[in-house]
């Protein structure tokens, strides 16, 4: 087997493509020959040391991956060689081939591609356990969704808009408004032109007729927090996806007093751990809405998995649009 080594995690410059021997699995593990894996924006900071997560070295990056499973260890009884699966390992997938935790393979059913398998299980899993399970999402409220035209902002759309929410999409670029309106969003807001931030307030009262959105949806942080929390309508809540812009934001907490609003904060990786009963009901349900066409990943494009250093670089830009997949050959 091939894989993309860190040995040194300094940053994407360190990684190196490695003959390795291919291993076998051992008890609750199975080996799987990898098809395709997507590109997250954790696998950026874990190369960089600067995840919450930080693995023994030498590690092969590569969270999340879709492939054919091609072993199987010792009391591995729900799947089987042959089988289709996605997987979110938190590394492991940059490669040919990688033993995956049985426990947090997905079978695939007929029809679900690796492509779109690579790039489905972290966007929809926190977006829906963000919107649906911490928000308590109804039918009919206003959802704003920031960096609507990531991968996670991406499934937020599609995730509120099958629940009955009325959707308003914010993203850096008329481009990114433009992709977000064809995946269902009702309103667009272009925050790429409010400078300084608090024009973004003034824009999200214009959409919300100065009721504000009842849930905001930030995987981003940053400048935008605090005027998008300074928007939030009576009894609403502020969904603390992550920090995709770097800076983490110190929100002054009489904001959420006077609005009587929510701060709640969404970790769907330990979720699924304290609560895999409720995250194996979830994932069935995705699984049926990708089924019924109610959700599909956005894929920006796919990159032969040679040319990872690369698929880095264009990641690094912001120019993804959805989900940027390595594909082997």
């Amino acid at each position: 087997m091939h894989a993309w080594l860190c040995e040194n995690p300094v940053g994407v410059d360190a990684l190196a493509w490695k003959e390795l021997p291919t291993p076998q699995p051992g008890p609750g593990q199975v080996l799987v020959q990898i098809k395709a894996a997507s590109l997250n924006f954790p696998d950026i900071l874990i190369v960089q040391n600067k995840y919450q997560i930080k693995p023994p070295l030498p590690f092969v990056p590569g969270s999340e991956y879709a492939g054919v499973v091609q072993a199987v260890g010792e009391g591995v009884t729900h799947l089987k060689v042959g089988q289709n699966v996605a997987c979110l390992s938190g590394t492991g997938g940059f490669g040919t081939h990688t033993l995956a935790p049985a426990a947090l393979c997905m079978p695939l059913p007929d029809g679900f591609g690796p492509v779109d398998a690579a790039a489905f299980i972290m966007i929809y899993a926190t977006s829906w356990h963000a919107l649906i399970d911490r928000a308590q999402l109804k039918a009919g409220e206003t959802v704003l969704v920031l960096g609507a035209a990531g991968g996670v902002g991406t499934a937020a759309i599609q995730i509120a808009k099958a629940a009955g929410a009325r959707v308003i999409a914010a993203a850096s670029n008329d481009e990114k408004c433009a992709l977000c309106k064809s995946l269902g969003a009702d309103l667009t807001i272009n925050y790429g032109v409010h400078t300084p931030a608090s024009g973004l307030r003034d824009a999200i009262k214009e959409a919300t007729g100065g009721k504000g959105p009842d849930v905001i949806y930030d995987p981003v942080g940053g400048e935008f927090a605090e005027p998008a929390f300074r928007s939030i309508a009576w009894r609403g809540r502020y969904l603390v996806v992550g920090f995709a812009s770097g800076p983490i934001p110190a929100l002054p907490l009489n904001l959420p007093l006077l609005k009587g609003a929510s701060l709640v904060g969404v970790f769907w990786g330990d979720f699924a751990k304290r609560e895999p009963q409720a995250n194996a009901q979830m994932m069935a349900e995705l699984a049926r809405w990708y089924g019924q066409g109610k959700i599909k990943p956005v894929i920006d494009r796919t990159m032969p998995m040679s040319e990872l250093k690369a698929a880095y670089a264009h990641m690094g830009s912001r120019g993804v649009k959805g989900k940027l997949v390595l594909v082997n050959e």
